[in-house]
């Protein structure tokens, strides 16, 4: 079977990457779906869901009502997604609440918990390989007084630039030793275990998934010539200015429905009578035909 995530590959490659340039949406407004009822998706609202996800790895969907972290769990599951992955700072139902929290002791040493950006990554990134993040939903529930917008790429274009420019910088960030999370140890997170593994990886489904922080600090790139050069590559293409890349601002019941695809934030300011509040689901699985 033909497998277009193959080095060796090339033509697989050639008509896989035809058609992901033909359908890719290069449109901000194109990735927003409206939806009256979460819970219950009218066929069309349906097919659009499953037309974005299909050509992006993601949709932004709007709803019309408040939705809490029960009902997130419910619209989640009907869009396929239900091996929850509850990390040790989320709720009794395995989701987080991204909000700021000075005053957490546990909480405020995480980036996620306060109002300053965040670069480029996909989440999980430092989770073992059978704890692979590969959906996700991010929703907005109080949107910040200002600030706090998102830029999302899809990980497949990223690596369909990154292959353009050179097949060698896909090589050395499949390698298995390619990005390492050096151990932690903490009195509240207790010890993490460093893992190593690479940032692109072919999941038993064909499916191409990615591993990615733009942090520099608590990461250790392997230090070779090609691993440092695909990296800065890396960095060059997400700084770019490419309709590939879209910019959004959440308003209250919009949401980010994805592949764990590539995503930052912008610093932010709280309006303090209504802080920012974003609901954020983990999961060990994709999203299926919702």
């Amino acid at each position: 079977m033909s497998n277009p995530f193959d080095l060796a590959d090339t033509e697989a490659y050639q008509r896989w990457r035809e058609h992901k340039l033909a359908h890719a949406i290069t449109r901000t407004a194109d990735l927003i779906v409206e939806i009256k009822d979460p819970l219950a998706f009218t066929p069309a609202e349906r097919a659009e869901l499953l037309s974005c996800c299909r050509r992006s790895n993601m949709v932004i969907y709007a709803t019309r009502g408040a939705m809490n972290e029960a009902m997130l769990q419910q619209f989640a599951a009907r869009c396929g997604l239900e091996k929850l992955d509850a990390n040790w700072l989320a709720g009794e139902q395995g989701i987080s609440r991204i909000t700021v929290c000075n005053d957490d002791g546990k909480r405020q040493s995480y980036i996620p918990y306060t109002d300053r950006a965040i670069k480029w990554h996909t989440d999980g990134y430092y989770n073992p390989p059978e704890r692979q993040i590969r959906g996700m939903v991010l929703h907005c529930a109080q949107r910040a007084g200002s600030g706090g917008e998102n830029r999302v790429l899809d990980h497949e274009i990223a690596y369909l630039m990154l292959r353009d420019a050179d097949a060698n910088f896909i090589r050395a960030l499949s390698a298995p030793d390619a990005m390492t999370i050096p151990e932690r140890v903490d009195e509240t997170d207790g010890v993490r275990p460093a893992q190593s593994g690479p940032v692109f990886s072919v999941d038993a489904g064909g499916n191409l998934h990615m591993r990615y922080t733009a942090r520099t600090r608590s990461i250790e790139w392997k230090q070779d010539a090609e691993t440092l050069a695909a990296v800065a590559m890396l960095e060059q293409i997400l700084a770019a200015d490419s309709p590939h890349i879209h910019s959004l601002h959440m308003e209250n019941g919009m949401g980010l429905l994805c592949n764990n695809v590539l995503h930052d934030r912008s610093a932010f300011t709280d309006d303090p009578s209504l802080p920012r509040l974003l609901y954020r689901a983990r999961y060990l699985d994709r999203l299926a035909n919702i």
